[in-house]
C-alpha cells in the first residue's frame, strides 16, 4: 500500500514538474535543473501530499507545494555535490550536475531550482494569499 501511494505521488509530482520545465527556455541550465530534479523517490513531496490529505486539503492545491519541496531538496543536493562541498561524482548512480555540465552550471541550476521552488509555493493554485505566504515562509 505504501509503495503504491508513493509511486502515485511521485508520478503526479514528476508530471507537474515536467509541465513547469516545459515552460522554460531550452538552455543548458534548464536541462541541468530537469536532470537534477528527476530520479528521486519524491518522499518529501509524498509527505506533503499525505499531510495535506490528513488535513482535508484538496490534492490539487497540495501538488505545487509538494513539487516545491522536491525542488528545494534537489537544489540542496546539487550544491552539496559541488567540489567546494562534498565533491561527489555520482548522485543516484548518475554523474552529478557539476560533472555532467560544469561547476558554474551546477551553481546556477541549484539557484534556479530554489527560486522555482518559491515560485511554485507562491502560485495562486496553492490557495489564498495568506496560505501562499505561509508556504513560502515554510521553505525559507
Amino acid at each position: 500500500m505504501f509503495d503504491a501511494r508513493l509511486a502515485r505521488a511521485r508520478g503526479a509530482i514528476e508530471a507537474r514538474l515536467a509541465r513547469e520545465f516545459a515552460t522554460l527556455n531550452p538552455l543548458p541550465v534548464t536541462e541541468a535543473m530537469r536532470y537534477a530534479s528527476h530520479g528521486g523517490k519524491a518522499l518529501r513531496g509524498f509527505l506533503v501530499l499525505e499531510s495535506a490529505a490528513l488535513h482535508e486539503v484538496d490534492a490539487a492545491r497540495a501538488l505545487l507545494p509538494a513539487c516545491a519541496i522536491e525542488l528545494m531538496h534537489a537544489y540542496s543536493l546539487v550544491h552539496d555535490d559541488l567540489p567546494c562541498m562534498d565533491d561527489d561524482d555520482l548522485r543516484r548512480g548518475q554523474p552529478t550536475v557539476h560533472i555532467r555540465w560544469d561547476d558554474a552550471t551546477a551553481v546556477l541550476a541549484g539557484d534556479a531550482l530554489q527560486a522555482l521552488a518559491f515560485e511554485l509555493a507562491a502560485h495562486p493554485e496553492c490557495g489564498p494569499g495568506e496560505v501562499r505566504a505561509e508556504l513560502a515562509l515554510s521553505l525559507a
